[in-house]
């Protein structure tokens, strides 16, 4: 599902061939290995490689390895920046599948993560098949709920993820799977955050929490450590009261219902 937080990427190209220079403005600290990847993954898409280099920034309201996403949302903005810089169309499924290449070769995705590049693109919920690149069912949130994300202080990044235990909870994620797609989405959201907590070993207090006081769906996102629930705006007060008891930051926010875009282009 995709949210109503941003990532932004600008992008200047350069006559020196094959130079990357890179900047994540809102966490300077982490790598810019996606980054990387990205520019060349597109330069090389375009026959122009051996023409130009770039210089890149990026910033986002997006947290870094808390498992929201940060690097699918990252290399769609990127494949957009970079196509816009060098005047150039591609379509959609283009776009995705740069971006999704590009965030393998970066290693900050393990499957190539398909479903969350589309919900971040799209907007709205998708359920996909990300083997085969496939969008199988979209879903247009007709409610106004709001989405509140509980932040631990750790990051988990996704090269580090247990996949060993991942792989033992697959025949019970293939019922949350089903569940998505017959249209129950929040109650696919809840058991497969349920699923993942218990596999990664986190603590299912935070999601708990939020159910009891009125969430319609609560679980980990991705592969953690944030937790997200979908709420009415009338339990919004309750739920935040109650994670104020864990450590960590709250995020509020909407459904995103906007398509990825270029903002500007000069």
């Amino acid at each position: 599902m995709g949210v109503d937080l941003w990532t932004k990427t600008r992008v200047e190209l350069t006559d020196e061939a094959g130079v990357i220079k890179g900047r994540i403005l809102s966490e300077p600290e982490e790598k810019i290995n996606l980054i990387k990847a990205t520019v060349t993954m597109v330069l090389k898409h375009f026959n122009f490689e051996r023409k130009y280099g770039a210089k890149v920034e990026t910033e986002s309201n997006i947290p870094i390895a808390k498992g929201m996403k940060s690097s699918s949302v990252a290399a769609n903005a990127l494949v957009l920046a970079i196509k816009a810089a060098l005047g150039k169309e591609i379509d959609d499924h283009e776009t995705l599948k740069l971006a999704i290449d590009s965030a393998i070769s970066a290693k900050t995705t393990i499957t190539g993560a398909f479903d969350d590049a589309c919900a971040s693109y799209f907007g709205n919920i998708v359920v996909t098949d990300n083997y085969e690149r496939k969008i199988l069912k979209q879903y247009e949130v007709e409610e106004d709920f709001t989405v509140l994300f509980h932040i631990p202080d750790k990051k988990s990044y996704t090269i580090s993820s247990n996949i060993e235990s991942m792989r033992l909870i697959a025949p019970q994620v293939e019922v949350a799977f089903k569940e998505a797609l017959l249209g129950n989405y929040w109650t696919a959201l809840t058991l497969n955050g349920i699923l993942y907590s218990t596999a990664l070993g986190y603590d299912q207090k935070v999601a708990i929490k939020a159910l009891k006081a009125g969430a319609v769906a609560a679980g980990l996102t991705g592969k953690g450590p944030a937790t997200a629930a979908i709420t009415s705006e009338d339990n919004v007060g309750n739920i935040v009261d109650g994670w104020r008891e864990f450590n960590g930051d709250i995020i509020t926010t909407k459904v995103n219902r906007l398509k990825a875009h270029i903002t500007r282009q000069e």
